[in-house]
């Protein structure tokens, strides 16, 4: 498992389990509009598997830098210690299904220069499917001496973000209605950034909530505009964008070495600013 293969399916990962380097498994179940994550993890987990929180463990406080800032760096090596992860552990982050939730603490650990990270494929629902085993104990990891790092993963602050949707490719990950403005159901405004393309991160899975194929992927890139240009990615606050940022990879359209940029304040922060504008319709504006 590394970083040129970000997506993990759930019989490879029951083998990793069953070896004697067993990965770090990470169950960062969240959703915007609840119930919280922990009630589900408390319910039924991966064997072995942490529970880390997107709201206070993979993000900063909400504020000036958006609904979920990227962790301050002290805040975020401490919480990845207690999971038990050190420089050469290979971790797994798994969600309720999609890898989009999953996909930020792949993002994260990418972001710190943790290289030994992948999502589950189709989460714990294909956990579940494959009739492999949950638990509800909680493990006691041995503390990790991870030293995190960042700058590993390209970030855009608003300007940045706004260039970019000029001269190279900015993908709005949000659902169609919320690029349009037809809805917004967190933020005091609606909309997308101007020159932004809408890029639902649901279209990167299949019904079942697994990755679709390389090529498909790449099929998606190429309508979405993506080649041959910068390209970066945002979502409401930096969550699901992160999904954009891991598929693209996957396809082959960016590399380790050169991946999409992410906007991590994102939509939660771009729209609190009056001064910003703010395009709605169905084109990139």
């Amino acid at each position: 498992m590394s970083s040129v293969h970000p997506v993990i399916a759930p019989h490879e990962l029951a083998v990793l389990l069953g070896g004697p380097h067993a990965p770090a498994v990470v169950d960062v179940r969240w959703s915007l509009t609840g119930p919280p994550g922990r009630a589900g993890y408390q319910a039924g987990h991966l064997p072995g598997a942490v529970f880390l929180d997107v709201d206070s463990d993979l993000a900063g406080p909400p504020g000036p830098a958006g609904r979920h800032p990227l962790p301050e760096p002290a805040a975020l090596q401490a919480t990845l210690r207690a999971a038990g992860i050190s420089a050469a552990t290979q971790v797994v982050a798994y969600d309720a299904g999609d890898s989009s939730v999953a996909a930020r603490l792949w993002w994260l650990l990418r972001w710190v220069g943790h290289r030994a990270v992948a999502v589950l494929d189709g989460g714990i629902a294909a956990w579940r499917a494959a009739e492999l085993p949950v638990t509800v104990e909680v493990p006691q990891p041995q503390p990790g001496t991870i030293t995190v790092r960042p700058g590993a993963m390209p970030v855009l602050d608003a300007a940045q973000a706004a260039a970019l949707a000029r001269v190279g490719v900015l993908l709005d990950a949000r659902a169609a209605p919320r690029y349009r403005g037809e809805t917004e159901p967190v933020d005091p405004r609606a909309g997308h950034i101007p020159g932004a393309t809408n890029a639902p991160f649901p279209e990167l899975t299949d019904a079942q909530g697994r990755w679709l194929a390389p090529i498909q992927l790449r099929e998606l890139a190429q309508r979405w505009g993506v080649g041959g240009t910068e390209v970066g990615a945002y979502c409401g606050s930096g969550i699901n964008a992160c999904a954009l940022v891991l598929g693209l990879e996957r396809a082959g359209v960016t590399t380790p070495q050169r991946p999409a940029a992410l906007y991590a304040g994102s939509w939660s922060q771009w729209c609190t600013d009056i001064a910003r504008p703010v395009a709605t319709g169905p084109e990139r504006g």
